[in-house]
């Protein structure tokens, strides 16, 4: 196939006959020289070159569309060629891949793909949002669903659940923090260099969080801020110590005063008593945990054994009761047996109490029935372990089955 340019020089010269062939083509490039040489002159022959270059660069795409469509028509992939009267001519569309790369970089073409899909990007959260706890819900579900640490939980909710995880209900709506650390409500008096070194972390990390909206420029003295009172400051990455809501496991028969604290409970002095042997038994029929494991993490320093209510409290080993009454601290109705060698066992949220103060009880002798006294969700018991006043994981004592 020959295309002819409307500005070629040969356009409208008469054909000649066979024995001038040889001559014509000797002289056309003789021509083209001097066009061209003529265009250089003048200063036009880069401009020529490009403008020609163009337009074959032109020619040769609406060749290979015509090229394309002649194949396409001649294949069959187009359906049957007899079409319904009524029906719309379909408009071939030029799919610009198909072309030769040199095509289509000529008409600078950017291929695009259609995406049934709008992808938004994820942008950390740096608000406080909320929370409504559901039925079933747990400190450390909510937290994983929110990829927190439980404590933050705690510590953005000191109002709902004053650092007591057997306080949660459904129905509550919880502060969730965008990040690990705590929630402060700044009173307006108070010194942000010591806020912040209370809470473990330096002023800059409280300022610079977008979450506070803070403005390092009106800031002003850190000692008294231009912080208005109220505002509820996150604190990325602080930390504090807990409200203790636990019972101290000091509590031995020679000193049984040092429980008034915790209620009406307490007992007088103690004398005798029985003595335990220093092994344990199971505290009550289920063994396996229904609630908040043993989590010194999170003040929680005992294990919440599953149990219907009105199940049978034990006796863990042979002693002598030195709590047996109400617990103002959350732990309901509660015992507190001290075992003469160091040992002490903790039975919360007793739905009645078997045994009263100064009592020697044996090795699993029935002291109580489950309930759900105090700061409890549904009857389970709370156990707790010390020795010599330190707590004791009951897992290294029991072989406690998870939910």
């Amino acid at each position: 196939m020959i295309f002819r340019m409307n500005n070629d020089p040969l356009q409208g010269v008469p054909p000649e006959d066979e024995g001038t062939q040889g001559e014509k083509s000797n002289a056309r490039p003789g021509l083209i020289s001097r066009v061209l040489e003529t265009l250089t002159h003048l200063g036009l022959g880069e401009q020529s070159l490009r403008l020609g270059s163009n337009i074959l660069a032109v020619l040769l795409v609406l060749g290979v569309v015509w090229l394309l469509r002649t194949v396409y028509a001649g294949s069959g992939f187009g359906g049957p060629t007899t079409a319904l009267a009524a029906a719309p001519t379909a408009t071939p569309v030029l799919d610009i891949a198909q072309l030769p790369q040199a095509a289509a970089l000529s008409l600078d073409a950017i291929p695009r793909l259609a995406l049934p899909h709008t992808t938004i990007p994820t942008r950390p959260r740096t608000d406080v949002t909320t929370y409504t706890v559901q039925q079933g819900d747990s400190l450390f579900g909510i937290a994983a669903k929110f990829n927190l640490d439980p404590k933050t939980v705690l510590w953005g909710n000191y109002a709902t659940l004053a650092d007591d995880v057997e306080l949660l209900r459904p129905g509550q709506v919880l502060n969730i923090l965008p990040i690990d650390g705590t929630y402060y409500k700044w009173l307006g008096t108070e010194s942000l260099t010591a806020v912040a070194k209370y809470f473990g972390v330096d002023t800059d990390t409280i300022i610079n969080y977008p979450g506070n909206h803070l403005d390092p420029d009106t800031i002003g003295d850190l000692s008294h801020p231009n912080i208005k009172a109220g505002t509820w400051l996150i604190i990325p990455g602080g930390t504090r110590q807990f409200t203790s809501w636990t019972a101290p496991m000091n509590v031995t028969r020679s000193n049984p005063a040092s429980a008034r604290v915790l209620g009406a409970g307490s007992c007088g002095v103690v004398n005798g008593g029985a003595v335990g042997f220093g092994t344990f038994v199971w505290p009550t029929v289920d063994h396996w945990l229904s609630g908040t494991d043993y989590r010194p993490d999170l003040n929680h320093y005992g294990v919440d054994f599953a149990g219907a209510l009105d199940n049978a409290i034990y006796a863990v080993d042979a002693g002598v009761v030195v709590y047996a009454g109400w617990n103002d601290w959350g732990y309901g109705n509660l015992v507190i047996i001290d075992h003469g060698n160091g040992w002490q066992s903790l039975y919360a949220h007793q739905d009645k109490i078997l045994v009263s103060c100064g009592q020697s009880v044996g090795q699993g002798d029935m002291i109580g029935l489950v309930g759900a006294t105090g700061h409890a969700t549904g009857p389970h018991l709370h156990f707790e372990l010390s020795y010599k006043g330190a707590h004791v994981n009951p897992h290294t004592i029991y072989n406690i089955e998870a939910p």
